[in-house]
């Protein structure tokens, strides 16, 4: 289905890995702290972006005067303590599985670069990849193109001849603005 292509690259949080629910309930634990509040579905729409692009949202959202990295920071110590307890491949794994070896694979993602490192190699997945880009590899995040193009740089393959596989908005937007067919798999 994907042999028209030179390599794949694959989102990390909700697309590859079930993590989505675990970065949800760090949110919550560190946002009681500061009694903030943040609605579920808003904070679904940010999926895709860096932890600072939401906690600058949420700080805004609550009119309160905290340095967003700070409380991103809080959030990803939070989610470590965690995350690998309850992390788990969802079935588009299988595809990363099924192309390892015949094809260059990227993870392009909006956590931090050590934080993908961690929970990939934690389910043994690591070493399938042949490029992992992170939120803090990049200037421009998701929605911006900067995230997935690296990839392919790093894969030595033209945007043009990538497949991105995405579950968020913003990572879908990225991987049109890198010039890269995308498929959503919230659609699969």
């Amino acid at each position: 289905m994907y042999d028209q292509y030179d390599a794949l690259i694959f989102d990390m949080d909700g697309t590859i890995l079930d993590t989505e629910p675990t970065h949800r309930k760090a949110w919550h634990q560190v946002l009681r702290r500061y009694d903030l509040t943040m609605d579920e579905e808003k904070m679904v729409s940010f999926n895709g972006a860096p932890s600072w692009q939401l906690a600058q949202f949420i700080i805004d959202l609550n009119n309160a005067s905290l340095d967003p990295h700070q409380l991103a920071a809080e959030k990803t110590t939070a989610l470590k303590t965690m995350l690998l307890d309850d992390v788990r491949p969802l079935p588009l794994m299988d595809v990363v599985k099924t192309w390892h070896g015949r094809r260059p694979l990227a993870v392009g993602t909006g956590s931090e670069h050590s934080l993908a490192k961690l929970l990939l190699e934690a389910l043994g997945v690591y070493h399938l990849f042949d490029a992992v880009v992170g939120a803090d590899n990049v200037t421009r995040h998701k929605p911006h193109p900067d995230t997935f193009l690296r990839c392919a740089q790093l894969m030595g393959v033209e945007p043009t001849r990538c497949v991105v596989f995405e579950d968020a908005d913003f990572g879908i937007q990225a991987a049109k603005a890198a010039g890269m067919d995308v498929v959503d798999v919230r659609l699969l």
